[in-house]
Formats: structure tokens, sequence, C-alpha cells
């Protein structure tokens, strides 16, 4: 995947030195996705990795940066999530939306627009387009899901890097909402695979009994996973259509990354 180039080193004669650095920091991290390790930062920064530590166990506990075992520093949930919030609350909201009018046209189903929340662990609805039809599946703006059992939280997920879902699987029960809920991380992880490798994400009933979504990751520049696109309706129905609602929501995610000026990764299972 591409790398942008690193940004210019940031000033630090305007503010207290130690806010220079973390910017520094997150700055570098941004660049490269591959993470980064104590003496590259250092480097960037131009600080001594003695005066980095500190900065970075506190980043760490904060969750805006996390640490893959064999040491390197990476963006963490909380910078991810709050840098989507921002975007959808904004841009991302005001593209996407005619692109949710389109596809609930397409489908006749709900559709709805998700991001991660700001602490990196739910998926946050933040736009819908409810089906016209009297049965139908409803979510408000604003609501919060799991990521483990919904079509759009799986979406997210699943491109989480490595370290980040390790984090993600050690911290969090796998919560039972239903017979089909997925609760094993091996089995999980094992979707995610099979997702990335796809590009849509299913939920048959896993968090609402009688309900299906499909869902497909929408890709900022770069190729970083903004949001994920749904299409959610009753069971049956959506089994009765679901090739047609598969081809049309992927259709639309790719047209919504390309109005942002996305880009879609190469696919490819993960560890």
């Amino acid at each position: 995947m591409p790398v942008r180039p690193a940004p210019a080193r940031p000033a630090v004669s305007a503010g207290p030195q130690s806010v220079g650095r973390v910017f520094g920091i997150l700055d570098y991290l941004v660049s490269h996705r591959d993470g980064a390790t104590l003496s590259e930062l250092a480097a960037f920064c131009e600080a001594p990795k003695t005066s980095l530590v500190g900065l970075l166990n506190a980043l760490l506990a904060e969750g805006c940066v996390a640490r893959e075992h064999g040491g390197r520093y990476l963006l963490g949930p909380r910078v991810m999530g709050l840098a989507m919030q921002a975007v959808a609350g904004s841009e991302l909201k005001d593209v996407a939306h005619p692109y949710l009018e389109r596809l609930m046209q397409a489908t006749g189903e709900t559709t709805a627009l998700g991001v991660l929340s700001p602490e990196g662990d739910l998926v946050v609805c933040v736009d819908r387009v409810e089906s016209v039809r009297p049965i139908r599946y409803a979510i408000t703006v604003g609501e919060r899901r799991e990521l483990h059992c919904t079509a759009m939280g799986k979406a997210l997920l699943a491109w989480f890097p490595k370290a980040r879902l390790d984090d993600y699987l050690a911290a969090h029960t796998l919560h039972r909402f239903t017979d089909t809920t997925i609760t094993s991380p091996t089995i999980l992880r094992k979707e995610l695979r099979r997702i990335r490798e796809d590009g849509l994400s299913r939920s048959n009933g896993e968090r609402v009994a009688d309900a299906c979504g499909v869902a497909a990751p929408v890709f900022l520049a770069g190729g970083t996973v903004g949001a994920a696109l749904l299409v959610a309706g009753p069971m049956q129905r959506m089994r009765e259509h679901a090739a047609a609602n598969e081809q049309s929501i992927r259709r639309l995610a790719a047209d919504l990354t390309d109005a942002l000026g996305g880009v879609a990764p190469t696919t490819g299972a993960l560890a």
C-alpha cells in the first residue's frame, strides 16, 4: 500500500515541547500505517528516546496509540474513532446521504452509514434512510451497536490491523444476543478473513432476531476504512433478494469511495 510522504517536522517553539512531540508522534503514525519503532519516532521528532517513552506510555493509556508485540507503535482506536467521527460529522455524511437514498431506492430496504465510536469498540449510526415498506428494519441516528455481531461492525472490524484486532479481542467479551451470534474469537477471525477477501459483511439475525444486514466498507484516502454502508431488512425478504442487494451495495460503496477520493486497498486475509 502506498505511504504518503511524511509531514514536515512539527515546530515546538509555539507551545510546550511535549505538545509538539505528541503531535509529531501522531503525524508520523498517520503517515506510516505499518507503525514505527521508538528510534524512528525519536529521529523524526528530533528528541531523545528517553523523553518520548513517558509520552508514548500516556498515549497508550489513553488509547491514542497501540503497540504491537514486536514493539512497533501504531495509531490507537481513540484517535481513529475521533477522526472518523469528525469526518462523518461533516464531509462524509453530506456526501454519503444521496448514496443512501439511491441504495434504498435500489433495494427497497433501510440503508445506513456507520462509523467507529471515539473509543473504537462500537459502531455508531451517523445517517440512515428508512424503507417505505410497512415492515422494515429500524435504526436510529446516534445509536451504538457492537462490532462482532452487526454487519456494519464486522465491516469495520475486518480492516483492523492485526495488533489492533488482537487488542480488541483481548479486551472484549463477545456477548451472545441470539442463537446465531458469533461468540468465539477463533470463528470471528475466520469470518473477518472472509469479509476482507469478499468485500462484504453479512449478519443473519446475529444482533436482532429475524433481521438480516449486508454491509460494505467505504474507504478514504490512503486506503483507510472510514465508514460502512448498510442495507438491512426482514430476514425472509433479504434472503430472497440477496444477490440483487449485494450487487447494489457493492456498486454504491465503490461509487461513494470514489466520490470521497478514497482508494480500496488490495484485499487479503488477516493473520
